[in-house]
């Protein structure tokens, strides 16, 4: 799973028949026309979230008639690649979406806007747990949008035809691995040729999960440091390289075609009858699965212990060289605590960080929206506080993590070589 998010090819297009193009500049250039004040704002996301934004933004605009709001959205890949050159060039979207891998490497950089300065976003009604994963050195440089976790993304058609019990709320590794293994290996016409899942070697966040089932963490000491030694990487690496031998997972040429998107998973392409994903972004598996796409937990270590936690699915941020930091921060507020743009938006970034706005969304939500809620309800009170907001090197690392992992797929590095070099690499990055 490249980038934990969703998108398809033909989502430049859907933007542009709804007439969101990215226009003007950002913060030196974001003056409108008329009188108007106008900003940029950028997402990443599917055809579904972007029809769902853009009605938002037009309800905005009508309440707002002295501010226009010129939208962008693209592929998560190519989102991060854009926004780090437009950052980098001093050129950031007025209203920027951020995953919060970005929220140090931009708020260090004096990339982000302090949004705490301004009391026209109103954060009393967030998730007091996920609202302090934007927080960086005392200062509110993002606001958590909605939450998410990881699933097991799976074609139950399938898993039914094959004759394997579907996952339960406590299935472990070792349950998980043996589902696969029987997935893989079943004579079933509509399963037959392909793998349980797709290889979870590639992801760190699901190595993350698989860490913190074990007491581990990614980082420690406030992100400075690494959390795991290579001892534990080749561990994981080891087994995932014995999954993906026995064919229980896809294989490498299938697993470095990912991008990001649901349509390059193993499950996407019709190659494995499940993936692992964010909940929020698996409902672009219905277009390719159909209604029998259903979601199961993470599985939890032999222990019992469960290293799944609620994640924010997403953040909002403005750029610290906005023309226009109020209305930045009206907007931002209007998409987070609008009862009516909460209606119109649904799920489609997860399920709403704003409390009361939970609770008025909930009861309405349809479709694949209350299948995500469904399967974040049974977590309540289960789940670990999540991790503050990665290191700045960790954007970096993560593309690491992968391409070390193509090396050890491909069998041009043993496992113990590649975590090696990870360690060294990622130790070098936090600067340890």
């Amino acid at each position: 799973m490249r980038g934990n998010r969703t998108t398809v090819s033909c989502a430049l297009a859907l933007v542009l028949t709804l007439g969101g193009t990215l226009t003007g500049c950002g913060g030196e250039g974001g003056g409108g026309s008329g009188g108007k004040v106008t900003l940029r704002f950028t997402w990443w996301g599917n055809p579904d979230r972007a029809a769902r934004t853009e009605q938002a933004v037009k309800l905005f605009e009508k309440r707002h008639p002295d501010i226009d709001i010129s939208t962008s959205f693209a592929g998560f890949d190519t989102y991060k690649a854009k926004l780090a050159t437009q950052a980098a060039g001093g050129d950031a979207p007025d209203v920027m979406q951020l995953d919060y891998r970005q929220i140090n490497q931009y708020s260090t950089s004096g990339i982000l806007l302090d949004l705490g300065k301004h009391p026209e976003l109103r954060t009393a009604e967030i998730d007091k747990r996920l609202l302090a994963t934007g927080v960086v050195k005392g200062k509110r440089y993002a606001i958590p949008v909605a939450r998410n976790t990881e699933t097991v993304a799976y074609d139950a058609a399938l898993w039914r035809a094959a004759g394997v019990p579907e996952p339960t709320l406590d299935w472990t590794w070792d349950d998980w691995a043996d589902a696969m293994l029987k997935l893989s290996k079943s004579k079933a016409k509509a399963v037959k040729g392909q793998a349980g899942s797709t290889d979870p070697g590639q992801s760190e966040d699901i190595f993350e999960v698989w860490l913190r089932g074990r007491g581990k963490s990614l980082y420690t000491h406030g992100g400075t440091r690494l959390g795991f030694t290579a001892d534990d990487l080749t561990r994981y690496w080891e087994w995932c390289t014995k999954l993906r031998k026995e064919g229980s997972v896809a294989p490498a040429e299938v697993t470095t075609q990912m991008d990001g998107s649901v349509e390059t998973t193993a499950l996407g392409l019709r190659k494995a009858v499940s993936s692992f994903n964010w909940d929020s972004a698996a409902s672009g598996y219905q277009a390719i699965v159909g209604e029998g796409v259903r979601l199961a937990a993470l599985p939890v270590d032999s222990s019992g212990r469960r290293g799944q936690y609620y994640k924010s699915s997403m953040f909002y941020g403005a750029s610290a060289k906005t023309a226009h930091p109020k209305e930045a921060a009206r907007f931002i507020d209007f998409l987070l605590n609008d009862p009516e743009a909460g209606a119109i938006l649904g799920a489609s970034r997860g399920i709403p960080a704003n409390g009361s706005l939970r609770e008025r969304v909930l009861p309405k939500l349809g479709g694949f929206d209350k299948v995500v809620f469904d399967f974040q309800k049974q977590f309540e009170g289960k789940l670990d506080a999540p991790p503050k907001a990665p290191p700045k090197g960790d954007a970096s690392l993560q593309t690491t993590f992968q391409r070390d992992y193509d090396q050890v797929s491909y069998e041009r590095m043993s496992p113990r070589e590649a975590a090696e070099e990870y360690i060294t690499e990622a130790k070098a990055e936090l600067r340890q």
